[in-house]
């Protein structure tokens, strides 16, 4: 379970350091891809795997607008020897990561944020609002 969050400085080559308590979780390879958050989201092979059949079970009718955002922006990705990995320009540019980047997890999941961006959603969020939505969902 991914948990907890770091924030990273870009290298000069663009690449950022993943944490070493994911690396482990996240294998050899992984996938990187948007999110509606305007952040990146990150999942192992098998998580991926799982997004893909429940993608794949819905009408075509709803789920190609779905697949064409998720599926078309996704790059295969991999740490280095020391623990970085390189997001792409396109990647980087619509979740406006240009020099330090948060990542985050989510449980199944990472997110990736541009520091500024993750500060931003962090203080848009208040308790009373995550309560209403518990609430309603029946949490």
């Amino acid at each position: 379970m991914f948990l907890g969050e770091y924030s990273h400085a870009l290298d000069s080559k663009k690449r950022i350091f993943m944490p070493a308590k994911y690396r482990d979780e996240l294998g050899e390879t992984f996938v990187i891809t948007k999110s509606v958050d305007k952040c990146l989201t990150v999942y192992t092979l098998p998580e991926w795997e799982k997004l893909k059949a429940k993608l794949d079970s819905l009408p075509a009718t709803k789920s190609r607008q779905i697949k064409r955002f998720i599926f078309a922006n996704a790059d295969d990705a991999h740490c280095d020897s020391q623990g970085r990995v390189l997001i792409s320009a396109p990647l980087r540019d619509y979740a406006g990561i240009t020099d330090t980047a948060v990542v985050i997890g989510v449980g199944s999941y990472l997110e990736i944020w541009a520091e500024d961006e993750w500060i931003k959603a962090r203080e848009a969020e208040e308790a009373a609002d995550i309560a209403q939505m518990m609430e309603e969902l029946d949490f």
